[in-house]
């Protein structure tokens, strides 16, 4: 296999385990326990490319210009998601190690180290959400203030794993492309998805808390405004009349 290749081990003795998830945009995996690969092919990213169209109409419909951009190859898709794991790494908050992006065989391959330990945010107990909440968005505010957007914010995509010292942390993956002029609507998507994402499991109350002591009350209203798109979302499942009202009482 290409990824043992590069790294020096022998092909024959890899082991190889295709990941039962449901993911339109890559086929995952994992090599060797030591290595997670995303395999992406043309069909992905103009999967990529119609998600991204449907995001900016919700976009538009939230007052905003669209700021969600595609890819046009799949090496490019790999690429980008390498880049912004180590922009997110550069400013001290937990993702997996970028190794490397390539292509081959007209495939775009990312590999990143593999966390076998994790647990999804949707995971979690509600007393752990809780206890992580600030964290949440301590991070998202120094992504934004840098200039970086995640774009993609949901549950199943922020990981909790031990780190090197066996400590439990936050890691961010999967973070998408956005506009980088755009970056305070794609800050306000942001804190928008993150209010959807912890909602569910700690209340509205404790969510909108939790970004206040991350975020001024004004980005919040921001916010507010993407919620009802947000709420459409299928990967997002949340009380949107609870989070607004938490909104507009912590503003008046």
């Amino acid at each position: 296999m290409e990824v043992t290749r590069r790294f020096g081990d022998e092909a024959a003795n890899a082991e190889f385990e295709r990941l039962d998830a449901d993911n339109w945009l890559s086929v995952p995996c994992v090599v060797d326990d030591r290595w997670f690969v995303k395999v992406i092919a043309e069909q992905h990213t103009f999967v990529h490319a119609l998600l991204t169209t449907g995001r900016n109409i919700g976009a538009f419909s939230s007052g905003t210009e669209g700021f969600f951009e595609r890819f046009s190859t799949p090496l490019e898709m790999a690429g980008h998601e390498l880049a912004a794991t180590e922009r997110i790494r550069e400013l001290g908050i937990a993702a997996p190690e970028p190794i490397e992006a390539f292509e081959h065989d007209g495939f775009g391959v990312l590999v990143l180290e593999y966390l076998p330990a994790f647990r999804t945010f949707d995971d979690l107990p509600t007393d752990r959400a809780l206890s992580f909440a600030p964290t949440l968005f301590c991070n998202l505010a120094s992504m934004h203030a840098a200039g970086l957007a995640h774009g993609d914010l949901r549950a199943e995509n922020v990981l909790v794993a031990p780190d090197e010292d066996g400590v439990e942390t936050l890691y961010f993956i999967d973070a998408t492309r956005v506009s980088e002029g755009a970056i305070e609507d794609a800050k306000a998507y942001d804190i928008a998805c993150g209010l959807a994402s912890l909602a569910p499991h700690v209340g509205a109350n404790a969510a909108v808390a939790a970004a206040l002591d991350a975020y001024p009350v004004e980005d919040l209203l921001a916010a507010r405004e993407f919620l009802d798109f947000v709420g459409l979302r299928p990967d997002h499942d949340f009380d949107t009349t609870s989070v607004k009202a938490e909104i507009e009482k912590a503003a008046a």
